[in-house]
């Protein structure tokens, strides 16, 4: 439990370093378009776990940097919620939900957590690709970073 909530950790620590850039740098579009699906998922991940319906809620939009900023902080509330509600026992526990295809889907609480962790990560790495191209310093979102 201890090492995936730092990972959450890490995830929201990576996530405000990434708003702090996209809002401080001329961006494109697809590069906030990218950061608002980190988000969107992390959102709809956690409604998931909290019991809840997320059919309605978008994976992909077209979302300004304000709108990624206030999604950034609501999620990591919910999380937060989230882990304060969890018991180590619970990460074994299935939760089972309706995906945007309406496909019913059952999996661990452990594994959920996992890929909502790593999924940013991924996502950050094609930002970073962009920013690279477009001549703008990458963003340092290492582990390694946020753990010294």
């Amino acid at each position: 439990m201890q090492t995936i909530q730092k990972m959450f950790k890490h995830l929201h620590w990576a996530n405000q370093r990434m708003l702090e850039t996209l809002q401080n740098v001329e961006t494109q579009y697809q590069q906030v378009r990218l950061f608002s699906h980190i988000l969107n998922a992390e959102q709809v991940w956690a409604t998931r776990l909290r019991g809840m319906d997320s059919s309605q809620l978008p994976i992909w939009s077209d979302s300004d940097i304000a709108y990624c900023a206030q999604l950034s902080k609501q999620n990591e509330e919910s999380f937060e919620a989230v882990f304060a509600e969890l018991t180590p026992s619970d990460l074994d526990n299935l939760i089972t939900y309706t995906n945007s295809k309406g496909e019913e889907i059952t999996l661990y609480i452990r594994d959920i957590l996992i890929h909502v962790a790593l999924h940013g990560q991924y996502h950050r790495g094609q930002i970073n690709s962009r920013l690279r191209a477009d001549g703008i310093e990458p963003v340092v979102t290492d582990y390694h970073i946020f753990a010294n």
